[in-house]
């Protein structure tokens, strides 16, 4: 996908986000990134191929296996977003305000790259973050216009915990420690 689509819906000279680049080597880290934007919701984020990967997770990750969480892929970010957390103006693309929810970094739990997984429609991952851990999948389930919808669903293991809601019991930045409130008056 590449970054072209990302730079093309915003003003740099009006928005905080990093217009970044694309770079040669990728790592392995991962960033959720709680948006309020239109509406609530939470853009999941993998290093891969020198870009981040991005899916806007409607209701946030689950711990539980048994949810089924959509997720819809989106633009390319650039891997300097990782680390944007703050308010994008009114008027600009996605407009509100944006919290590191999670960060970390992931491995893979295939042996191959996920590069090759987005191909194929099914990336295992495993992910060390601050609040999310252990195993996880995104499978894709079908082409919607030029959206591809996926499904996250948790990896039952030591991780996996029945019932819970991670994203209420914990709201708040794993980076800043700051509420959404906190962060949206820093504008």
């Amino acid at each position: 996908m590449g970054l072209e689509e990302y730079q093309k819906k915003r003003n740099f000279s009006k928005t905080p986000e990093p217009r970044g680049e694309e770079r040669v080597e990728s790592g392995n880290s991962f960033v959720i990134q709680k948006h309020k934007a239109k509406r609530l919701h939470y853009d999941f984020r993998l290093e891969i191929d020198g870009v981040l990967k991005s899916w806007a997770i409607p209701k946030g990750p689950s711990l539980d296996p048994a949810e089924r969480r959509l997720a819809v892929q989106v633009e390319d970010h650039p891997v300097e977003y990782k680390d944007f957390e703050g308010v994008i103006p009114p008027g600009e693309y996605g407009a509100g305000t944006v919290m590191i929810w999670d960060f970390g970094t992931y491995e893979s739990l295939s042996g191959e790259d996920l590069s090759k997984g987005l191909e194929k429609g099914e990336i295992r991952f495993r992910l060390n973050g601050k609040k999310l851990k252990g195993g996880f999948v995104l499978v894709l389930t079908r082409y919607r216009g030029n959206k591809r919808n996926w499904l996250l669903i948790k990896e039952k293991d030591e991780y996996a915990r029945k019932g819970s809601n991670i994203t209420e019991e914990q709201p708040d930045s794993a980076y800043s420690g700051k509420s959404m409130e906190e962060i949206s008056r820093l504008m």
